[in-house]
C-alpha cells in the first residue's frame, strides 16, 4: 500500500482536538496580538490550516521578532541553529508569568 506524504502525517493524536473543543476556535483567539520580544508557545489550531507551522515545532516556545502580514516571525531554537517561522496568531499563545 503506498504511503503518505502530505505535511499532515503522522499526526493523529498531535492534531485532533478534544470532543468538546472541536468544531471552528472563538475568534478572540485569532485577533490577538503579540509585542515583539514577547515569548510564545507554539500549539498547532487543526482547524485553522493558514499560518500553520509544521508539527514538528508543536509545544515549542521562540521570541516574537517582527510581522509580516497577519503572521508573526517566531524565532526558536532547533538543534543549534536559530529558526525564523511565520505563524498567524491562532497558532500561538502568550507564555504566563515573566517575560
Amino acid at each position: 500500500m503506498p504511503r503518505s506524504h502530505g505535511e499532515r502525517k503522522r499526526t493523529r493524536k498531535k492534531l485532533s482536538k478534544r470532543k468538546r473543543e472541536r468544531g471552528l476556535s472563538p475568534i478572540s483567539r485569532a485577533i490577538q496580538s503579540f509585542d515583539l520580544g514577547e515569548k510564545v508557545h507554539i500549539r498547532i489550531d487543526p482547524s485553522i490550516h493558514k499560518g500553520m507551522p509544521h508539527h514538528r515545532f508543536h509545544g515549542l516556545t521562540g521570541e516574537v521578532k517582527g510581522t509580516r502580514g497577519r503572521a508573526y516571525i517566531v524565532e526558536i531554537s532547533d538543534s543549534k541553529r536559530k529558526k525564523d517561522l511565520f505563524i498567524r496568531a491562532e497558532h500561538l499563545s502568550p507564555q504566563k508569568g515573566g517575560t
